[in-house]
């Protein structure tokens, strides 16, 4: 472990712009990450994703570092908030997903033949033709292609809150016009 002080010294030289300096803390600090994140999550790849996490937010919070202060405790706190976002953002998708394995290869629902999901399928494709131009935007960049909000928001020429109120009247509309409205 670096000696007393070691880490503040390197996020103080790192702040000035020292890069040797912040690749040494990050080095340093990174086992301790790496067990705060695995104390917090069973699965190690989910901990290993809130390290990385940790480790962005490190970078764009390096600034606001106060050198008066402890470090460790610093680094800890992001940590652990990155890590219980990570199971906070877990918990979410697994209460409103539905693992696709369940489905065998298609996304047809058990059961169901081929006929059926190309009927389905034609059927979304012509409701989806049917919205409004910025709503099949909207869902073709948030929904379909996945996109982050500010890219789709920068692609689309749509704002932020814009791109979000497209998207949601578009889904709304198509559960209720293929019948899914709860």
């Amino acid at each position: 472990m670096a000696g007393e002080g070691e880490w503040e010294a390197w996020m103080v030289a790192a702040q000035a712009g020292d890069a040797r300096a912040y690749d040494a803390l990050l080095r340093a600090a990174l086992p301790l990450l790496r067990s705060v994140a695995r104390r917090r999550i069973r699965d190690a790849a989910e901990a290993e994703d809130a390290v990385q996490d940790a480790l962005l937010t490190i970078h764009q919070l390096r600034h606001a570092f106060d050198p008066a202060r402890p470090i460790r405790p610093w680094l800890v706190a992001i940590c652990e908030r990155r890590a219980i976002d990570r199971l906070r953002r877990s918990g979410r998708r697994l209460g409103r997903e539905t693992p696709i394995d369940d489905f065998g290869e298609t996304l047809a629902a058990p059961g169901a033949n081929q006929g059926e999901t190309r009927v389905a399928s034609a059927e979304l494709r012509a409701a989806v033709a049917e919205l409004p131009p910025a709503q099949r935007t909207a869902l073709g960049l948030a929904k379909l292609e996945d996109l982050p909000l500010a890219e789709a928001s920068a692609r689309s020429g749509m704002s932020v809150g814009a791109l979000k109120v497209a998207t949601h009247r578009a889904v709304k509309a198509l559960r209720k016009r293929l019948g899914a409205e709860d």
